[in-house]
């Protein structure tokens, strides 16, 4: 089969047109990845595939000169007769004579800190001269992973891996992804970007609309940070020699009879946002001529990225006098739990049209569009516009994919898959049973009589678990999506059954209209936030006689509907009824020998067990709500739209809430409310957050303390769904509840290894130094402040999943202090 796959491969790249095609090698006859290869004084290139083939797609004149130039080598110039396409023209580039003489000081300076210091001072106006230009933009990026087992805490990895159209072999290892896109861009330093996405392709999906974009791909070293989720520090930074060691290393002359400096890029302190290797400078212009620099995934806070290569190779044109990229690739090599993943991304930008200015309008919050039919090009297409050749490897996985995807998404083989699944055994009724027609994207699924992960413990039920039925059927054409699902929860000391029933339907993916209606009887927290899991309230309340979690009885009845109106505005309405009924403790089980009682079911008076904190009464709600994300932009695909989240802006909520026809007119009230998130990097000295809240309520002197403002405290000391800017360290958890006006404020900044990366030993740690604020402010009370310091990204090797802060709180004077414990997955 395998020679049946090298003989279609061989027979599909002969057939091309207006082609000059051929293999670069080296000396010994191997080939070279990734050449750059170029018609002279033009924007009209190419590079080689992994094996060193190309195809450079050209029909002008007979007579061209093409230039190959790859970094370390002689770049060669090659002028061609073409008689006939396609034309073969193999080359083999010799390595570069490098020539250095011995390093003289000059003024007691290192040549290279002369040659970086007049490229920080030229790269304003270096950058200036391409900051505005159309293109053509090609992209394939390629996955793949080594040693998958069959299974990781007890998941099918490796079979879920095939189903979803993984290509691995026995050996657990293969191609997991293979795509390519063909587009046309439109950029305006530093960020404005215009893309329409003309061809799109991926292995083994017939939508083939593939994530591969220009928009993650501007990796400019003139400015002063690389994004790669946190800022790396470029080469030619203003503050460069605070981070970096530089050696001129070599030098040589290009076809142009340029200097081209090659230069030793080398870390100050080995754990900072750094980069290390080469960058290639041009004498006198001080462009860059190339970029062929590492990263170390604990250098971005990426503990299972091992090592990220990229390169940029950069073109000359004598007509313009402007070096350009035109090549740009990025390999990277990750790895967990055994399982090895590596991959690559390749940029091909060819055809530049360099612009004084752009017409108004040219940029807007669109920035990636899909042309008709994109993902339906004929393999034609794809052989002439293809910017850099399919390996072997790349053919066959297309091939094999595409193939297996036609039968995978057959109704024969979903049904028969199906019916092996499907089949019912006896103890599902004890431990669930899930039956699935993958054909018609439905799923029914029933959680068993004994489902162990739901079972949870307080002071009101007892042990209590759910049980529960539900059924689902997404359209990922259209973007329908409908769920049905109800909730049977139990409680054993209460013995007490609760019902809940939930619809959901999700109309498109373009603007996300949905509609929700839920009702039955549920037990609540008090604060509808439910700052404490039923995981640590389980442990604190069998372990340690502190049930923080108080409880009230809810039958309710209430339907939700959303949208997105115009980008960036999502409106929200909401109409609901509820029944409240006060509940008490039915039980005092502990798992640990204890003379400490129980607290009552009381939020505001603990040693109260007598009478209630409210008395039952009805309440219908209505409420209004508005998230704006400011600046936002978007990516339009056939099948759904993205959001771009823009951090030069906030994104602000309001709300408005009436409760009305109260059983008795003292519940009735009015609130208005806003939040204010804004998150924002600050060069390489962390990330800096800031959430408020702000609300009045109006007319409500007397309502149920069940819709005060509640405040998400934490007496428990751990944070396990790492919400620290929706809540406190220390805060007694009803302490300062409110029906009044209030004011909520949370700073936290993680200085993501600023600071402690330059401190000898402590930098080896690799623990991020973090420092928050957070502050309540309600009339008539001293406001309550809590000032926090600590450390994340703490653990071993690879995983680093815990957070430690130390918090002193202030209310009318200090409060107290404690350590904080933080889990993120």
């Amino acid at each position: 089969m395998k020679k049946i796959y090298a003989l279609v491969f061989s027979l599909f790249s002969i057939i091309s047109f207006g082609q000059i095609k051929g293999t670069v090698t080296d000396a010994n006859g191997d080939g070279l990845a990734f050449v750059s290869i170029y018609i002279e004084n033009t924007y009209i290139g190419t590079t080689t595939n992994e094996n060193g083939n190309y195809e450079l797609y050209y029909t002008g004149e007979k007579k061209v000169s093409v230039i190959y130039q790859y970094l370390g080598f002689k770049t060669q110039k090659n002028i061609l007769t073409i008689d006939k396409y396609p034309f073969t023209n193999d080359v083999k580039l010799i390595e570069e004579n490098f020539s250095l003489n011995e390093v003289v000081l000059l003024e007691g300076e290192n040549p290279a800190d002369i040659v970086i210091r007049n490229a920080i001072k030229s790269k304003k106006v270096n950058s200036a001269k391409t900051d505005k230009f159309e293109a053509d933009f090609y992209s394939r990026g390629i996955f793949r992973v080594k040693d998958v087992p069959e299974k990781i805490m007890g998941m099918k990895v490796r079979v879920e891996m095939n189903d979803s159209g993984a290509d691995l072999d026995s050996t657990g290892s293969g191609i997991i992804y293979l795509s390519e896109t063909v587009s046309k861009i439109k950029v305006e330093k530093p960020n404005k970007l215009k893309e329409e996405i003309v061809a799109s392709k991926v292995a083994g999906n017939d939508n083939g609309f593939s994530y591969n974009t220009a928009l993650n791909t501007n990796y400019d070293f003139y400015e002063n940070y690389i994004d790669f989720d946190v800022n790396m520090i470029s080469p030619i930074a203003d503050n460069t020699f605070n981070y970096y060691k530089f050696k001129l290393e070599s030098t040589f002359y290009n076809d142009n009879n340029q200097l081209i400096n090659k230069i030793l890029v080398t870390p100050k302190r080995d754990k900072e946002p750094v980069f290390e290797g080469y960058i290639y400078i041009v004498e006198d212009s001080w462009a860059i001529y190339g970029v062929d620099l590492d990263i170390k995934g604990y250098r971005m806070q990426q503990p299972i990225l091992e090592t990220m290569k990229l390169t940029q190779n950069f073109s000359y044109n004598n007509t313009n006098k402007l070096w350009v990229k035109n090549v740009q690739t990025l390999d990277f090599l990750a790895g967990i739990f055994g399982v090895k993943f590596s991959g690559k991304f390749t940029h091909v930008f060819t055809n530049y049209n360099f612009k004084e200015t752009f017409e108004p309008k040219t940029f807007g919050r669109e920035i990636v569009s899909f042309a008709e039919n994109s993902n339906k090009k004929e393999d034609s297409y794809w052989t002439n516009k293809r910017q850099i050749p399919l390996s072997e490897e790349e053919f066959t996985n297309y091939i094999k994919k595409d193939s297996i995807s036609t039968l995978r998404n057959s109704q024969k083989y979903l049904d028969s898959t199906d019916a092996k699944s499907n089949k019912f055994k006896i103890q599902d009724i004890l431990t669930g049973y899930t039956y699935k027609n993958s054909f018609k994207k439905s799923r029914f699924s029933y959680d068993g009589l004994l489902n162990i992960g739901s079972i949870s413990y307080n002071t009101v039920q007892g042990y209590n678990m759910n049980s529960g039925f539900s059924y689902s059927q997404n359209n990922e054409e259209n973007g329908k999506y409908t769920s049905l699902s109800s909730t049977l929860n139990y409680g054993f000391a209460e013995d007490r059954l609760r019902v809940e029933g939930r619809i959901y339907h999700r109309f498109n993916t373009q603007n996300y209209a949905n509609l929700s209606i839920a009702g039955g009887s549920s037990i609540n927290q008090f604060n509808a936030a439910e700052p404490i899991s039923k995981l640590v309230n389980s442990v604190s309340t069998l372990f340690f006689t502190n049930n923080f979690m108080k409880l009230y009885n809810k039958e309710y009845a209430e339907a939700l509907y959303g949208q997105e109106t115009i980008n960036g505005l999502y409106l929200s309405g909401k109409i609901g009824y509820e029944n409240r009924r006060p509940l008490f403790n039915n039980t005092d089980r502990k798992l640990l020998r204890s003379d400490d009682m129980y607290s009552s079911n009381d939020p505001l008076q603990p040693d109260n067990f007598t009478s209630t904190p409210f008395v039952s009464h009805q309440l219908y709600k209505a409420s209004v709500g508005a998230r704006i994300r400011f600046g936002q932009k978007y990516i339009t695909r056939p099948d759904r739209k993205i959001t771009v989240s823009n951090s030069d802006f906030p994104v602000v909520y309001l709300g408005y809430q009436k409760a009305f026809s109260g059983s008795e007119s003292k519940y009735n009230y009015n609130l208005l409310n806003a939040t204010l998130d804004f998150d924002k990097k600050l060069g390489n000295k962390g990330d800096f957050s800031i959430r408020m809240k702000a609300g009045k309520f109006f007319n409500a002197d007397n309502i149920s303390f069940i819709d005060f403002k509640h405040f998400n405290g934490n007496q428990t000391h751990v944070v396990l769904d790492g919400s620290y800017m929706n809540s406190f360290g220390l805060l007694p958890y009803y302490s300062n509840s409110t029906n009044d006006a209030y004011v909520e404020t949370h700073i936290d900044h993680n200085f993501k290894g600023y600071i402690m990366n330059k401190i000898p030993l402590l930098n080896k740690l690799q623990w991020n130094l973090i420092g928050g604020f957070h502050q309540i402010n309600v009339p008539n009370v001293k406001p309550y402040q809590e000032f926090s310091a600590g450390f994340d990204n703490i653990g071993i090797g690879k995983l680093r999943i815990f957070r430690i802060s130390y918090v002193r709180a202030y209310q009318n004077g200090y409060q107290g202090d404690g350590v904080v414990f933080g889990i993120k997955m």
